[in-house]
């Protein structure tokens, strides 16, 4: 009889997960708009996209959602932006996925250039810099929750600690992203010990003749750019090259962003160059949207929408190039004994970002209560704009104080 129970709330738990109803493509742009404008805290948006998607409008079921962001994991670029991307393909195919993956990365973009024209004509952030402390303090509780909340879902045993605990060290060791992955992926292998569930195939995903295309498209782009304009082609491979390379998210971008804009090229001190990495944590998004200040700064409006569009190009290539490879991999359990392991090294991930970011703030008694009220207004499942336009207010009063 128990076990007939189990099996019934299985299934209702399952139903419960599956879309209510597939979103028109005019939804899924405001969606994912509204949730690029307040995608502060990095990778711990993740857990809002989460809610957004998965919980509150169940467009999305949680295994397939867990899927993605743990192959989002794998490959170069912005976490986030590639699952903007995955979701909106998973949803409404291929158009679904240009216009989640446009629609998040649009309002970065256009905060960017206003604050790179005022930038630029003024040379001075020190009002930026009064309202980053505010940020500061707000993105220490979103990412500190961001881990509460994957940690509360995913983990089930202590086996799940362990790995997560791996992970955490090895971040901290500053190994490359990628090779922590592996370890976390091989232990997952070996230490799992759960019955996970296997997402549900979504046919009529044909991604294999639009990677082409959109590969040849890239490659002839950067032809005509190289007999055109010699200063644009350098522009656009530097930062296909960043995002190529960047594994582990955003952040893993900035040493090979300065090691290109500052080492090799000398086109920016680097003075400028922590100015756009200061303007990049300002802005909601992936901190990788710092290449449209530089674009602008060098080139001028074209020349940000060119290095914004490059910076992001290579992983979203790769990522349609992978997803149906991924999606027959994910059949098998073994495989998906891999992904937990990868899921459970983010949270160890996000605790370090956690740690990492408290590192770089002043405390005093004002912003410990304040990270602590935020943190307990994004459990009670406060949106999380009114917690930054919280710590901005906050920000803007102990500054006249």
């Amino acid at each position: 009889m128990s076990q007939w129970k189990v099996n019934v709330e299985a299934k209702l738990k399952r139903l419960l997960s599956m879309p209510m109803v597939d979103p028109s493509l005019t939804d899924l742009f405001r969606t994912f708009f509204w949730i690029g404008l307040t995608a502060f805290g990095g990778l711990a948006i993740t857990a809002h996209v989460r809610k957004h998607i998965v919980e509150k409008r169940r467009w999305l079921s949680a295994s397939t959602f867990d899927s993605g962001l743990a192959l989002c994991q794998l490959i170069p670029g912005a976490i986030v932006m590639q699952l903007a991307a995955y979701i909106g393909l998973k949803i409404r195919g291929l158009r679904g996925a240009v216009v989640c993956f446009v629609g998040f990365g649009l309002p970065a973009f256009l905060i960017m250039i206003i604050l790179s024209v005022i930038y630029k004509h003024s040379k001075n952030i020190e009002g930026v810099e009064v309202i980053l402390g505010g940020l500061r303090v707000v993105i220490v509780a979103i990412v500190a929750n961001a881990a509460y909340i994957f940690g509360k879902k995913n983990f089930h045993q202590i086996n799940d600690w362990a790995i997560a605990g791996v992970a955490a060290t090895l971040f901290l060791t500053k190994l490359h992203p990628a090779l922590v992955l592996i370890v976390a992926a091989l232990l997952g292998l070996l230490l799992t010990k759960k019955e996970l569930e296997i997402p549900m195939k979504i046919v009529g995903i044909k991604t294999g003749r639009f990677f082409l295309w959109l590969l040849l498209a890239v490659v002839t782009s950067a032809t005509i750019l190289f007999f055109v304009n010699k200063e644009y082609f350098t522009l656009a491979t530097i930062m296909l090259r960043i995002d190529l390379f960047s594994f582990g998210g955003g952040l893993a971008a900035m040493p090979i962003m300065y090691n290109e804009l500052v080492d090799l090229f000398g086109w920016f001190s680097e003075q400028v160059f922590m100015d756009g990495v200061i303007l990049g944590q300002v802005t909601p998004g992936s901190i990788i949207i710092s290449a449209t200040f530089f674009g602008y700064m060098h080139f001028g409006f074209w020349g940000g929408i060119l290095a914004t569009v490059c910076v992001f190009t290579p992983s979203f290539l790769i990522l349609m190039g992978i997803i149906p490879f991924f999606d027959k991999l994910r059949s098998y359990p073994q495989f998906n004994k891999v992904i937990n392991g990868i899921l459970c090294s983010f949270v160890g991930l996000l605790a370090i970002v956690t740690y990492r970011f408290a590192l770089g703030i002043h405390w005093n008694i004002g912003n410990i209560l304040f990270t602590l009220v935020a943190f307990v207004l994004l459990m009670r499942k406060v949106d999380v704009i009114w917690i930054v336009l919280g710590g901005v207010v906050m920000a803007l009063v102990m500054s006249w104080i």
